[in-house]
């Protein structure tokens, strides 16, 4: 879960939003464009794309890739229950009693806003519906972090292991 904290931030501002640093940006409203661009990268059949969502009266919504035992999103990849643990300890700490849900979402529904709406609850821009077509910036933002089949290979070759998540190179 991911706060804005620059001064005078809202959503509805697209230019101020384009601005926001890559990390920031894939953490607040366009996480699912990262979920994609990852997936168009590097996906594999086996791999899902799950929605945290938030229980009704909540927000903090986020989109995620992941296998059995790891995750990608805007921190790169982490493992899987430490991340998990992570996102429900800090979203408890910005909203007292909250509780959410994990959704399996097709793959499709993450760059279609048509088709996001089919799920309760959720409302997801098309890449093309940011100020620029945020899916460029995804793809950069991707190019960042080493294949996934190498992140068992970081965890144990580089002492990560102990750590939430693995970091940009």
């Amino acid at each position: 879960m991911y706060r804005v904290r620059t001064p005078g931030y809202t959503k509805s501002d697209q230019a101020m939003r384009w601005a926001l640093p890559d990390r920031v940006f894939f953490a607040c409203g366009a996480c699912h464009i990262l979920a994609h661009a990852f997936l168009e990268r590097h996906g594999q059949t086996e791999w899902e794309v799950t929605w945290i969502k938030p229980a009704p009266g909540f927000t903090g919504n986020h989109i995620f890739v992941g296998a059995r035992d790891w995750v990608f999103d805007y921190h790169g990849y982490s493992d899987r229950e430490r991340f998990l643990r992570h996102s429900w300890k800090r979203a408890r700490r910005l909203w007292p009693g909250w509780e959410a849900t994990l959704v399996v979402l097709p793959r499709a529904v993450l760059i279609s806003e048509r088709q996001s709406r089919t799920f309760d609850g959720l409302w997801l821009r098309e890449p093309e519906q940011f100020l620029h077509d945020a899916l460029p910036r995804a793809h950069r933002y991707v190019e960042r972090f080493p294949e996934p089949r190498h992140w068992s290979g970081i965890r144990e070759h580089t002492g990560l292991a102990d750590r939430l998540l693995v970091r940009m190179r």
